[in-house]
């Protein structure tokens, strides 16, 4: 058992394993489960206001082209930005599908089952809020601002209208439990700077290929990158393939060494996505997958799908002090 700072565990869209993402039921199911973070991607609406979805499109994940199919853009997808409020909460959530209609994780919650429903940021925070008061715990939040430069161009400040809700709710302090993350470089800057944000922040890091902005994401793994993003950030949210390797030889896994430079330059590392059902190569098991990234490497937290098997093995591995920011 190792006797150190224990990691955190970040409920990536929830307890999303077991149900359909960001549902305020994966929520409870996380927070029952023990998470330490529940994690919020944010996007906006016709009519400005701020909700829980991993994207700008939302015909993956809820039934809007059976609903609305009218409101098709010419790429043929969805957006939140195009409906209001009150029509997105008509629809229905469901599991994640590709483009063809299956499921993206096909062993999880089946597809179309249940009836699940889209909320908006403000109302999760008031639900973390009432189970931190009936529980007595102190679960935190990690909203991520979601594609900026696509929202600026649709005339919304989503960084502004985040900052203004979680000042609405009390998160205004580097002390508080929560963190702001974001793929987009400069619109992290901004945060900092134009916007003054004094919370925690994290930049995440993508692989060029998503395209999930004009960052430079290999400049931000170089050293010079890391030594920027240290006048800036608290840490970076990177994505577990870019920082592990597997030998040629024997296929076992060998660190980048990007997390032994990011604690260098004084910068935590929050590594995404640890899943059970879809394991990087060169694991043979989830257990072998978080101990190679939470013992072997040290990092702080890890987003996973799967919060209840992370904070069982944490519980197992891990004594001395309880998690902290």
């Amino acid at each position: 058992m190792i006797s150190r700072k224990r990691p955190f565990v970040i409920a990536h869209r929830g307890a999303c394993g077991y149900l359909p993402e960001h549902t305020l039921a994966a929520k409870a199911l996380a927070y029952g489960m023990r998470a330490d973070f529940l994690e919020q991607d944010l996007v906006a609406t016709r009519d400005d206001q701020v909700i829980v979805s991993h994207d700008i499109h939302l015909d993956r994940v809820t039934d809007v082209a059976r609903r609305f199919p009218e409101r098709v853009r010419e790429d043929g997808r969805y957006y939140a930005r195009d409906l209001d409020l009150a029509e997105i909460r008509s629809l229905t959530v469901s599991e994640r599908v590709n483009a063809d209609g299956s499921a993206v994780f096909p062993g999880r919650f089946p597809i179309e089952t249940g009836n699940f429903r889209v909320h908006t940021f403000k109302e999760e925070l008031l639900f973390v809020r009432g189970l931190n008061r009936a529980t007595g715990r102190e679960v935190g939040v990690y909203p991520e601002i979601k594609a900026p430069s696509w929202h600026h161009t649709e005339g919304v400040d989503l960084a502004t209208l985040t900052l203004e809700i979680l000042d609405e709710f009390g998160y205004r302090s580097r002390d508080d439990k929560v963190f702001v993350q974001c793929f987009d470089w400069r619109e992290t800057r901004r945060l900092r700077g134009e916007l003054g944000t004094q919370l925690p922040l994290i930049q995440l890091i993508a692989d060029s290929s998503w395209r999930e902005s004009d960052t430079d994401y290999a400049y931000l793994l170089s050293d010079k990158g890391l030594r920027a993003m240290s006048e800036v950030v608290d840490g970076i949210g990177p994505w577990i393939n870019q920082l592990v390797d597997v030998q040629a030889i024997d296929g076992c896994p060998v660190s980048t060494g990007v997390v032994a430079r990011a604690h260098a330059a004084g910068l935590a590392v929050h590594p995404y996505t640890f899943r059970s059902d879809a394991l990087p190569k060169g694991f043979g098991s989830f257990d072998e997958l978080l101990a190679f990234f939470l013992e072997e490497l040290g990092v702080a937290g890890i987003f996973t799908d799967f919060p209840d098997l992370a904070v069982q093995f944490i519980h197992q591995q891990f004594s001395g002090e309880s998690s902290k920011m």
